[in-house]
């Protein structure tokens, strides 16, 4: 299959540490499935995936004090996803030897940035997660939204891509956020189907599961409500992590852990649902996490911790409206109501990550997003549509 051309969108200059600096989306698009797609991806963005390896390992041997290709060797041992992601998505190994080959890196160098909240979990560390989501479903004629602020490492600023995937027989058209490199952050497809996600490190977690990325990306591939339901449901999840599931105005959020999937639902009169980065009501809690325990009084629990505080600050502004717009979504995803714990993160280059980049879906009969790289307080968002709705 011909590759396609990229096209450049939203190119933005922002002041960091007294430095102007231009923050771009890159948008592309491929066609293709598995490694042929695989392929395209590594061969276009081949200098990129390149750099973004070298970033990786700098900010892995800096983070824990070892040479990187050690650390690396180290957590493949205890990895052992493979035979959970043949089972599920083996399209989707596919895809990630094809974008090894086609950039002409080493496969493990590849699948380790497949396997963002994975390591995370490897490594056991909170510091950098701080993703904060919006669940509306759709209400009297307005239509439904869920939106993510996706919060990363430092390292990844200035690698954020919009990849489009065309439709073919057996896949709808996607548009999925990610960095080279990576098969999907989160994303949408023309069906009206869409995820956003938090990691929730504190619950449990397997080394033999189906990694998040994976996940995400069966997720966006469905078309039928009932089977992503199930599959959501039923599979062996590698990772703790929060599922917002938009499907065509409907909303869904599930807490997953290694053990169990619990839906969330505050029973908010608006419909909506929210979360960041702790566990509401999934008590698969590991135990050195255990006064994230769910079931803890309220007076036990760290409500001044980073996720706590971002919770509350869009819980204030999405429970008690009785129509919640776009506009209302931007306000929270743009919020700074704890300067020190705020929900949009400014690239400081401290090492306590920032907004990667900000993304609202929006269920309509012209299914569509608004996306912008870096944080949603220093640019405005890119409306980007279907191909095949417009």
């Amino acid at each position: 299959m011909k590759k396609l051309l990229i096209v450049f969108g939203l190119v933005m200059s922002i002041v960091c540490q007294g430095q102007q600096i231009s923050r771009e989306l890159k948008i592309v698009e491929f066609s293709g499935r598995g490694y042929e797609l695989g392929l395209q991806h590594g061969k276009e963005l081949k200098n990129e995936i390149e750099e973004i390896i070298t970033a990786w390992k700098k900010n892995a041997s800096n983070s824990l004090g070892k040479d990187a290709d050690l650390v690396l060797k180290e957590f493949f041992e205890y990895a052992e996803f493979k035979e959970a992601i043949m089972k599920w998505t083996p399209e989707l190994y596919e895809e990630v030897k094809g974008i090894a080959e086609g950039s002409g890196q080493r496969l493990n160098d590849v699948m380790v940035l497949n396997l963002l909240d994975e390591f995370w979990v490897y490594i056991n560390n909170l510091n950098n997660h701080h993703c904060s989501s919006v669940g509306v479903p759709s209400r009297n004629g307005s239509p439904g939204y869920i939106s993510q602020n996706m919060d990363l490492e430092n390292y990844t600023d200035g690698f954020q891509v919009l990849m489009r995937l065309n439709k073919n027989n057996d896949s709808p058209e996607q548009l999925i956020l990610t960095h080279p490199g990576l098969i999907v952050l989160n994303g949408l497809n023309e069906e009206g189907i869409g995820v956003c996600v938090n990691t929730l490190m504190q619950l449990k977690a397997s080394s033999n599961g189906l990694p998040v990325a994976f996940v995400i990306r069966q997720i966006i591939n469905s078309t039928s409500k009932e089977n992503l339901l199930s599959f959501i449901q039923n599979v062996n999840h590698a990772s703790g992590q929060n599922y917002i599931i938009g499907i065509k105005g409907e909303v869904y959020d599930f807490e997953a852990s290694a053990n169990k999937v619990v839906r969330y639902n505050p029973n908010n009169k608006n419909g909506t649902v929210y979360h960041t980065n702790h566990p509401i009501v999934n008590d698969d809690i590991k135990p050195w996490f255990e006064k994230y325990h769910p079931n803890l009084k309220e007076e036990l629990r760290p409500t001044s911790s980073n996720s706590h505080l971002r919770f509350k600050a869009v819980e204030n502004r999405m429970k008690s409206n009785s129509e919640v717009s776009d506009v209302l979504i931007k306000e929270a995803l743009r919020s700074r109501d704890n300067e020190d714990n705020p929900v949009c993160r400014t690239n400081n280059e401290n090492g306590r990550g920032f907004t990667f980049a900000s993304i609202i879906m929006t269920f309509s009969d012209n299914p569509h997003i608004q996306i912008l790289a870096g944080p949603p307080d220093e640019a405005k968002y890119k409306k980007v549509e279907f191909t095949t709705k417009k």
